[in-house]
């Protein structure tokens, strides 16, 4: 008798489920590794009692003693369902993971002592992130996989010429603190909010603060504050401010194309709103002495308007122009 010939009986089926539970710990092994294997391409990891599975997921499943699902890719049908062997159609969508994996072991009692099942997310397909504020294209936008926050404004169409300098972002609480040094919790401790400097990550000056973005967060990008020209210049109006925070007389007077002839410039006065003030309050600026270099330059903030009236202005010609401003009408809005 040669040697292999002679096998006791029932000993095969042994060896073959001690093997396949051996590849069952093996496979659960090399799943618990795979996350630090990749965490520099995929830092954040999918919260599995967080992620509802949606249409259009891939994942896969591991079970024991349930070859015929075991280890094979599946996708999430767009009416949220999956279809396996010897479970038939089952509802993924709007489950965690940990829901699914129950739900599948239920199936599987009838035919399996004891089933032991696992599932991964391979990729997300199929989970909202709103984009609100000065985008091209606002609303709500499906998260199809890992996207950044630059390639999200890109699927909203461009950020506009009128957008602020920062983006905010709102995250629930549940997929973790948001990777950035001024991210904050709200004062209802659900949501963690940031802000990044929307020039640094157009210009790729700080691509850590270019964050993966998580399902269901909302990224707002607020309009540019504006400042306001009228008055002897030859260009009166309104202008953005854009990626600054703020602006001085001798910059918002270049953005005016300079002062026209009939200017009186050591009359010039900036109306700058208070908190509460019904009024604005005037602030006397002798843009002569500025522009000779004999006095500083002088900050403007958000809405504040130069005024730089002729030599025959009076008080009330400023404050009926003060008037046009506040109420929006008859002038024109520049944009850099």
């Amino acid at each position: 008798m040669r040697c292999g010939e002679f096998v006791m009986p029932g000993l095969a089926e042994v060896v073959r489920k001690i093997h396949r539970r051996l590849q069952h710990v093996l496979g659960a092994v090399a799943l618990a590794s795979l996350p630090l294997a990749l965490a520099a391409a995929q830092p954040d990891p999918v919260p599995r009692g967080v992620y509802l599975l949606g249409p259009g997921d891939l994942i896969t499943i591991r079970a024991l003693d349930a070859e015929e699902i075991s280890d094979k890719p599946v996708r999430i049908g767009s009416n949220g369902f999956i279809t396996l062997p010897l479970v038939g159609k089952v509802r993924a969508g709007g489950l965690t993971s940990d829901q699914l994996e129950a739900e599948l072991a239920a199936r599987l009692r009838p035919l399996i002592r004891i089933p032991e099942v696992s599932i991964n997310v391979v990729e997300m397909r199929s989970q909202p992130v709103s984009i609100i504020g000065a985008v091209n294209s606002p609303g709500v936008h499906q998260l199809q996989g890992r996207k950044t926050l630059v390639e999200m404004l890109s699927l909203a169409g461009g950020v506009r010429q009128d957008a602020g300098h920062s983006v905010k972002i709102t995250r629930q609480m549940g997929w973790g603190r948001i990777p950035l040094r001024n991210a904050t919790v709200d004062s209802t401790g659900r949501f963690i909010v940031a802000e990044v400097n929307l020039k640094e990550i157009v210009e790729a000056r700080n691509p850590e603060t270019n964050i993966q973005i998580m399902p269901d967060d909302v990224i707002s990008v607020p309009r540019a504050e504006m400042i306001y020209v009228i008055g002897e210049v030859r260009k009166s109006g309104g202008f953005t401010l854009g990626e600054r925070e703020t602006i001085s007389v001798l910059q918002a007077l270049s953005l005016a194309e300079g002062l026209d002839h009939t200017a009186a410039p050591q009359n010039a006065r900036i109306l700058r709103l208070s908190p509460g003030a019904p009024k604005r309050t005037e602030i006397a600026v002798d843009l002569k002495k500025i522009l000779a270099g004999k006095e500083a330059d002088v900050s403007l903030d958000p809405d504040d308007i130069l005024f730089v009236p002729d030599s025959k202005s009076k008080n009330v010609a400023l404050r009926s122009l003060e008037a046009v401003v506040q109420i929006g009408t008859g002038v024109a809005i520049y944009r850099r």
